[in-house]
């Protein structure tokens, strides 16, 4: 009904304008009316299409962090059911705060609702069409993760190192760039990973006097994990997400070392 509504208001006041010319101008201006109508028309009618342009170029701009969260928020449980729970929220998430915003400015808020499942058929094949690492590089083991991690790193320009296994206060990794310290937990898990991590790994930040604290995994993150994140300043990171990891002063440590 909507679509309907933006179609006859521009061709009524098309045919009103253009009707009056033409009582003036006669034939040209009746001519003329019929061709403007025709470009409202054919305007109209190529209009779902552009919608679509527009949510598939406003998803291929993110599409590698997309990527990414659906492989993070999507495993395979004890009975080898593929749970999906996750990732179903992330991509919901991704169009209300990054694609409803843009098709609302563009002038299609009367899609918003009634193409919603659309737009999130949309996301989600943006997503599949992204070719990520394989994952198996990354060691099955905890320890043989943590040097994974550590050597992702040391590659990006951190100087990192692994902590020792007793002792650690919660933290696997300590790296070091341009002044800054971050702390790491890595996790090797195959669910989502829980709030716990984010408090353990946010109390290790303050043992080592830490300015940056971030929970790694190859899986996903439970929404109260993100939650608790938010709070405190802890990154949650993919480990394919670590080569882009800049220092930023965030959180002040409590103990210096």
């Amino acid at each position: 009904m909507a679509g309907r509504g933006s179609l006859a208001a521009p061709l009524f006041w098309t045919s009103v304008v253009g009707g009056t010319a033409a009582l003036w101008l006669g034939r040209p201006a009746l001519v003329a009316t019929g061709l403007a109508a025709l470009l409202v028309l054919l305007r109209a009618l190529d209009r779902p299409a552009r919608f679509r342009r527009l949510v598939r170029r406003v998803a291929r701009r993110h599409a590698d962090t997309l990527a990414l969260r659906q492989r993070q928020e999507s495993f395979v449980d004890a009975y080898g059911n593929l749970v999906r729970d996750g990732w179903l929220r992330e991509r919901e998430y991704f169009v209300v705060r990054t694609v409803l915003p843009e098709i609302e400015n563009r002038g299609f808020s009367d899609y918003a609702e009634e193409r919603f499942d659309e737009m999130v058929e949309i996301v989600e094949a943006v997503a599949a069409s992204v070719e990520l690492p394989d994952e198996t590089e990354a060691p099955d083991d905890g320890v043989g993760y943590e040097q994974f991690c550590a050597d992702r790193l040391t590659e990006a320009g951190w100087r990192a190192h692994t902590t020792r296994a007793s002792g650690d206060q919660g933290a696997d990794i300590v790296a070091e760039r341009d002044r800054v310290r971050l702390v790491v937990q890595c996790k090797r898990y195959g669910k989502p990973v829980g709030n716990a991590a984010v408090q353990e790994v946010a109390a290790a930040a303050r043992y080592w006097s830490g300015d940056m604290a971030a929970v790694v995994t190859n899986a996903g993150f439970t929404p109260a994990a993100r939650k608790l994140a938010a709070a405190t300043g802890v990154h949650l990171l993919h480990h394919d997400e670590l080569p882009d990891l800049h220092p930023v002063r965030q959180i002040r440590g409590g103990r210096a070392r």
